[in-house]
């Protein structure tokens, strides 16, 4: 018998077994294709079942998801963007196991509030700054999930002064703005000729002005994201992971600056706002907890 975590992130998949412990065991990933992604993410679970029977599956996905429907919705996977049957499709993989589903923020704040930078905090919103943003909201000491399982989808929080298009059909949404994906692209159109989010973090801390400018807007409009959803959430403590997060000095920089800016309220003058201790690994830790028996 096995329990199965699994990832459904914008760019990769991931998927482990899981230890007694809620720690998932040797992660195996792959890149999310362009066509036929079930059937990719179908041949990375049988590969990690390796013909065991499997009696629980803790799913964190990337959204906006469907919870009672069992659906996911990933605005950057565009063969799913409509919405797909993942909780349905994983049940007739696995007819025996019990299947848990949530948002990947609601996965990455159970993980923080477990594990992470989150320990011991009742309120908390926790951010995920990578090839997308999302988040999750850790409410009076329990993970909220919302109405549809999207509360905390906060990369979709409008910022002031950007008129950026966004995946989701608005436009100014701090992921627009913000992500890795969107920092590259807006650093492109000023003539910067990289092509990822890495790289675009190196050339900022080596100087190049466009990278330095683009890392400053980046910065500047979580910031201002940061602000408003603590203020809505009446929270201190902001916990933000990802792989763009890893940036360093030059988004975190005007990242607190315009926090601190915006978070003028007396009730969040305390504002905290720190790096994920859980890496790139936060949404597979959350799912493999919700794989434990009892979760």
């Amino acid at each position: 018998m096995v329990a199965i975590a699994l990832d459904i992130g914008a760019t990769k998949f991931a998927a482990a077994t899981v230890d007694s412990n809620g720690v998932p065991e040797n992660p195996q990933r792959i890149a999310v294709p362009e066509s036929g992604v079930w059937a990719a993410c179908h041949e990375l679970l049988t590969a990690v079942a390796a013909g065991r029977r499997v009696t629980s599956v803790g799913i964190g996905s990337a959204g906006p998801v469907d919870i009672a429907a069992g659906v996911s919705g990933p605005l950057n996977i565009p063969e799913w963007a409509a919405g797909f049957p993942l909780v349905e499709s994983v049940r007739k993989l696995f007819p025996e196991a019990e299947i848990r589903f949530a948002i990947d923020g609601a996965c990455l704040a159970l993980a923080e509030q477990r594990l992470g930078a989150a320990r011991g905090a009742d309120n908390a919103l926790c951010m995920t700054v990578s090839s997308g943003i999302g988040g999750g909201v850790i409410s009076d000491g329990r993970v909220v999930m919302g109405r549809t399982g999207n509360a905390g989808h906060v990369g979709h929080i409008v910022v002031p002064g950007n008129e950026e298009p966004c995946a989701c059909g608005g436009f100014g949404c701090v992921e627009a703005v913000a992500s890795g994906k969107s920092a590259v692209r807006w650093a492109r159109r000023q003539g910067w000729t990289g092509t990822t989010g890495v790289e675009l973090a190196a050339a900022a801390r080596a100087g190049t002005p466009i990278a330095v400018a683009a890392l400053e807007r980046a910065g500047t409009a979580i910031g201002a994201a940061v602000a408003s959803a603590a203020a809505l959430l009446d929270t201190d403590l902001v916990v933000i992971g990802g792989g763009f997060a890893q940036s360093g000095e030059p988004l975190w920089g005007p990242l607190r600056a315009a926090a601190a800016a915006h978070a003028r309220l007396a009730f969040l003058r305390e504002l905290r706002v720190t790096p994920s201790e859980l890496t790139d690994q936060a949404t597979l830790r959350g799912a493999a907890i919700l794989a434990l028996p009892g979760a």
